[in-house]
């Protein structure tokens, strides 16, 4: 019995020790990112660079670029995205939903390069120029499987009572989904919804195929634009210091977005909760 006992206990500190050592492990490298970027993107800071054009060595363009892209994308992608998750969970009990979930398996791991390319050989060659709307298409079909898969994995979590629970009660299916069982999964859409937003915000391949960039403020839908992905890839290649640190700068602030849209959607969504 003894001898036992203390087999398990050796057991739950070795594999305790194995897991934080994993943890060590993976946010290393994180935090020297962040450090990096924090400490060579934070003098560039100023109001100046957040709001003029890259002619005055500023980002404005950049920064409105990416947050109407991220905007566009997300009227696009999480509605289609949350209604495709539901179907799966809720109605996908037969050969038509293995089919779509198959192919929305295939598309969550597909190249973003590919994506650009096929925007680019369906939108771009169609209107015989660049423009915001092929830019949004290719981020769009990278938003969509993200937030079917993980709307599809929160409602399979909620327990098969809560809906028998609203069924017994005369509920019919469509109104048990959406009143009893998507409420009930609102932390994990807002998860699946945070994870496909931080993906598109960095994704520099398909904007570099679909909208190309721009020195200039929004001009129209149908116009090139400029995004923060693609101004910290075109500085990057830059020989001038100042260039490059104007990249680092745009890095950070990139991470700045992101990180306020998290923190905003958390909030919102605990806000809704409690009340």
């Amino acid at each position: 019995m003894i001898n036992s006992y203390g087999f398990r206990k050796f057991k739950n500190r070795f594999f305790f020790i194995i897991c934080a050592m994993c943890v060590v492990i993976a946010v290393v490298p994180l935090a020297s990112i962040l450090f990096e970027v924090v400490t060579r993107g934070a003098p560039q800071l100023s109001l100046t660079f957040l709001t003029a054009t890259a002619s005055r060595g500023g980002i404005g363009p950049a920064i409105q670029g990416t947050l109407i892209l991220i905007g566009l994308t997300s009227l696009i992608g999480v509605p289609l995205g949350v209604l495709s998750g539901i179907y799966l969970s809720e109605f996908g009990n037969n050969k038509y939903a293995q089919s779509v979930r198959a192919i929305n398996n295939i598309l969550t791991q597909f190249p973003s390069i590919i994506v650009g390319i096929t925007a680019y050989g369906i939108i771009v060659i169609t209107l015989r120029s660049f423009s915001a709307i092929a830019g949004v298409v290719a981020l769009a079909f990278i938003m969509i499987p993200i937030i079917t898969r993980t709307t599809e994995e929160s409602l399979k979590l909620i327990p098969n009572s809560i809906r028998e629970a609203s069924l017994a009660l005369g509920a019919h299916k469509w109104r048990t989904t959406l009143s009893v069982v998507l409420p009930s999964a609102k932390s994990g859409l807002a998860t699946g919804v945070l994870l496909a937003v931080a993906r598109i915000a960095g994704e520099t391949a398909p904007l570099i195929l679909t909208i190309a960039g721009s020195r200039y403020f929004f001009q129209g839908l149908n116009k090139q634009m400029a995004a923060l992905p693609l101004e910290i890839w075109k500085n990057s290649l830059q020989s001038s210091p100042t260039l490059q640190a104007q990249g680092w700068g745009a890095a950070l602030v990139l991470i700045l977005v992101v990180l306020s849209i998290n923190i905003a959607v958390r909030l919102v969504s605990r806000s809704r909760m409690k009340t």
